[in-house]
């Protein structure tokens, strides 16, 4: 039993964390579950055409930085991200995705603009079940 997790997990992968950083005096890694979910984030802050030999990698979103905050955004940014995880993801089932707003009673001016990707996803290897909440700024035309 043992030997079948220890292959799922090398499946999963492990390497160097990005953005870089050093632990105790070294570069910091990243494996499996942390991988995966590093990987949906590279996916997701990547725009179209940025990496030179893969021109099509990415979910776009950078081309919906300064769209109106309205469901329609909402909804575009739902489907690309469903479509980017599908296609560059293959280690993972999306489960769900969903854009939030801040609430509009409580926004400060510095939160203008602001959504939250929310991503249910199952990897298939381990059969675990993981959310993330990715911030993208639509005003500011920042995403991280």
């Amino acid at each position: 039993m043992s030997e079948i997790t220890s292959t799922n997990n090398e499946i999963l992968g492990r390497g160097i964390a990005f953005p870089l950083q050093l632990q105790n005096g070294t570069l910091g890694m990243n494996a499996y579950e942390s991988q995966v979910a590093q990987s949906i984030r590279l996916i997701l802050s990547t725009g179209k055409g940025e990496r030179v030999m893969r021109p099509d990698f990415g979910a776009g979103l950078e081309s919906l930085a300064f769209e109106p905050n309205n469901m329609v955004t909402a909804i575009l940014i739902q489907q690309q991200v469903k479509e980017a995880l599908l296609r560059y993801e293959p280690r993972i089932e999306v489960l769900g995705v969903t854009v939030n707003q801040n609430d509009e009673t409580s926004i400060t001016a510095s939160q203008k603009g602001e959504l939250f990707i929310e991503i249910n996803y199952r990897i298939k290897m381990t059969d675990s079940i993981e959310n993330m909440v990715y911030p993208f700024y639509i005003e500011r035309g920042v995403s991280t």
